[in-house]
Parts: C-alpha cells; structure tokens; sequence
C-alpha cells in the first residue's frame, strides 16, 4: 500500500515537473489546460482544509514565491495521496475480515480443531 503510494506520488510530481517545465517554455493553451488540471487536487484540498486564501493572500503580497506554491503544491498532493491510500487500504482491511468472518461461520475462529 504505501509503496503504490510512494510510486503515484512520484509520478504525479513527474509529470507536473514536466508539464509546467513544457509550460512556461512553450505557453500552448493544451499545456496551460493540462497543468491547471494538475493542480486542481491539491488546490481543492486546501480549499477543503481553508489554506487555500492565506496561500493565495500570501502569494499575491509576495511573501511565497511561484516555486514556494509549487512546493506547498507538491507537499498537500503527496499528503493526499497517501492519505487516500490509507483509507482504501483500512477500506479493504475491514472487507477482507468481513469476508474471512463470513465464510468462517460468523464466529470469528478458524475452522478446525478448537
């Protein structure tokens, strides 16, 4: 679980580290769609958890820079992910005892000698 978390997290930043690396070269309107997309979760997360106004008060005063959102980007996108990893791996956890619960009988103990 947490190393499919780890992976998606790498490849998420990857690819925003390629998409906005394309971007600011290139400025083609697929490219400012595509990385607007990206920074669409973790921007509702911070919307969700109210960071997202001192970031923005924060970024239009000057006091964080274009890189400084980047990085806050990056940091809550990594959170996410392994938080969304956690809840579908404890998801599973109680499906799978549920299930082993089931087909034992309902009394929670192997079957066999007991």
């Amino acid at each position: 679980m947490w190393g499919n978390a780890f992976l998606l997290s790498v490849l998420y930043l990857l690819t925003g580290i390629v998409v906005e690396s394309i971007r600011r070269r290139y400025h083609a309107p697929f490219f400012e769609r595509l990385s607007m997309a990206l920074d669409s979760l973790p921007a509702r997360a911070l919307e969700l958890t109210h960071a997202m106004e001192p970031l923005r008060a924060a970024y239009f005063t000057g006091r964080i820079t274009d890189l400084g959102v980047r990085v806050v980007f990056g940091v809550v996108t990594v959170a996410v992910i392994f938080l969304l990893a956690l809840v579908v791996g404890a998801i599973m956890a109680v499906l799978r005892w549920g299930l082993l619960r089931a087909t034992r009988g309902g009394n929670g103990r192997p079957p066999g000698n007991g």
